[in-house]
């Protein structure tokens, strides 16, 4: 399968001034045109070939500019009613006479999205394991139920959303709900979502952030090697057989290395001076985010710098997958709110440890799935790729003194100062040495410790990737991280702790969500999260996941490898390896 993006063209959007919070559009020319016979499956409702901006031009920015929905995310997750182009027709003509009312004009020609899972009622009396596998068929969808002419990506196979306002599949979030269903014995929808990522490599040389065709412009944490090996121990095939989405997915995260000079950066690679390469977030669009279009432009109109830079750094954050948090402002201080503003956002600025730890597991993976199928070639190669970042990363990112990794500045080549949950993930991907391992346990106990979990952050500051907030993802790496380097009272501690403050929840109000606060003290009542851009979800996908795997009484055992695929004790692929597989 293929899809035929186009990159959005200059003369597309009209040009900002410098230092204006003006919103630009690609309106006459759209960014993505989708060859949906190549993407879609028979039965599935095809989508719209543009995002709704590009679609709608000036009927999208009255929408969203004047609130017609309280939630930015709402219209552009709306089925037109019609053909896209006749709306936006009937809109230049109408709109301008005598009593015109939007929002009538809209949901005339729009169905809002259906939030199917919002008024779900768990059955009372059941335990959060039980509550957990009933809520699976909830949360499942269907490509053939997609509306047509919409923003959701048609799919090959059914998948599980996260709840709420999320519905569709997300990238990063998914493997760690794939995880639960490994767990629950869901092979099948397992083996299924897999199978969609590889389409959508397939289609679009990347996982989208998520699938609709706003989210074309950008990817997340990636992890499908992850998923394939996930897919394989769940009795799938074998990881070689989804290696060439792999290294296509490769691909994608290092386009435009070989045209960099040190010093220089591009799309998502940066080549450091000292010749280094590692990589950034980053999204291929610098306009406001579809879904978040108002908070943008908000947020854009209080910098001192241009608009389209403030919105690159906003989108890459979203790659990140840690939409928002002080971890991407240029100067975060606690004592002054000025620099806890997002309007200070920098990603783009900064080589994320985390990132860099993905990255090194997939090059890990594509080593062995190469060496697997016979390809020595390819499997030294990436595992001279691997071996590269790690020497990188454990130089450039790791603070002797404080014990931990932290983000890179590129620009002013400056380690900074922030620490976060994000220095477990090296852990996680086992490229950290042993002494850094226990520098890393050793810190994560002082700093981010909280009686109910792990931290995010160590700064408060009203985003929903900071403290107070606790994260399933980030409890899961760091679990698995510190088990890896043999910390595993830690281990079994931050779990216990994560485990205790969920059900809490629930036995309280009879659901699981996206986040939970994190107490301050033992005495202070577990609750669900705060801060962003929306409303507390429920559901939650990656928290049933994880939990699910928890409660599993297998997950100590040496079989639960077989239930729940949490790595093996050493990712690395040294080369005595390969040169054993070349003399056999």
């Amino acid at each position: 399968m293929s899809a035929t993006i186009a990159p959005p063209s200059p003369a597309a959007a009209a040009p900002a001034q410098s230092g204006s919070s003006a919103p630009r559009t690609t309106g006459r020319h759209p960014a993505y045109r989708i060859n949906l016979s190549r993407v879609q499956v028979p039965g599935a409702p095809p989508c719209d070939h543009c995002t709704p901006a590009d679609r709608y031009q000036e009927l999208f920015i009255a929408v969203q500019s004047q609130q017609v929905f309280g939630d930015s995310k709402t219209f552009v997750d709306c089925a037109p009613r019609g053909e896209p182009e006749a709306i936006l027709a009937a809109y230049r003509a109408e709109h301008a006479r005598p009593g015109f009312d939007l929002g009538a004009f809209v949901l005339a020609h729009f169905s809002p999205p259906e939030i199917s899972n919002d008024d779900y009622v768990g059955t009372p009396g059941l335990s959060m394991a039980e509550h957990i596998e009933a809520l699976w068929p909830v949360l499942t969808r269907r490509p053939q139920e997609h509306p047509e002419r919409g923003t959701a990506l048609p799919m090959a196979h059914a998948y599980v959303v996260p709840g709420g306002r999320f519905a569709e599949l997300y990238y990063w979030d998914s493997y760690f709900t794939m995880l639960g269903l490994a767990a629950s014995g869901r092979q099948a929808l397992l083996h299924g979502m897999t199978e969609n990522f590889a389409r959508l490599i397939d289609a679009f040389g990347f996982v989208p952030n998520g699938t609709r065709t706003y989210y074309l412009s950008r990817s997340q944490p990636p992890l499908f090697a992850s998923m394939a090996e996930l897919t394989a121990l769940a009795g799938g095939p074998p990881v070689s057989h989804y290696l060439p989405q792999m290294l296509k997915e490769h691909a994608f995260w290092m386009d435009g290395l070989h045209v960099l000079h040190p010093g220089d950066a591009r799309r998502r690679v940066v080549a450091l001076a000292g010749g280094e390469v590692l990589n950034r977030y980053w999204d291929d669009r610098d306009t406001p985010r579809e879904e978040s279009w108002r908070e943008d432009v908000e947020t854009a109109s209080g910098a001192d710098r241009p608009s389209p830079e403030v919105y690159r750094d906003l989108r890459a954050a979203c790659e990140s997958g840690w939409d928002f948090s002080t971890r991407w402002l240029r100067a975060p201080d606690p004592a002054d709110e000025a620099t806890l503003q997002l309007s200070q956002i920098c990603t783009t600025d900064l080589l994320p440890a985390d990132l860099n730890a993905f990255l090194y597991r997939m090059e890990v993976s594509i080593a062995k799935a190469s060496q697997a199928s016979g390809d020595l070639a390819t499997a030294r190669h990436f595992h001279d790729l691997a071996a590269h970042r790690r020497e990188a990363v454990n130089r450039l990112l790791w603070s002797e003194s404080e014990g931990a990794y932290f983000d890179y500045d590129w620009k002013t080549g400056t380690l900074r100062g922030c620490l976060t949950a994000a220095t477990v993930v090296p852990l996680y991907a086992g490229m950290a040495t042993d002494a850094q391992a226990a520098a890393v346990a050793r810190t994560v106990e002082a700093r981010l410790l909280a009686p109910g979990g792990l931290a995010t952050t160590e700064c408060a500051s009203g985003q929903q990737w900071d403290r107070p907030n606790g994260w399933a993802p980030l409890q899961w790496m760091a679990v698995r991280g510190l088990e890896r380097y043999g910390h595993k009272a830690l281990a079994l501690e931050v779990r216990r702790r994560w485990i205790d403050t969920v059900r809490a929840v629930y036995q309280r109000e009879g659901k699981l969500v996206e986040k939970y606060a994190l107490r301050a003290t033992e005495r202070d009542a577990p609750c669900g999260g705060d801060g962003g851009e929306y409303p507390l979800q429920d559901g939650f996908g990656w928290t049933n996941g994880i939990v699910q795997c928890w409660l599993d009484p297998r997950y100590d055992t040496v079989a639960a490898a077989q239930a729940v695929y949490y790595g093996p004790a050493d990712d690395s692929l040294g080369t005595d390896d390969l040169d054993e597989a070349a003399a056999g």
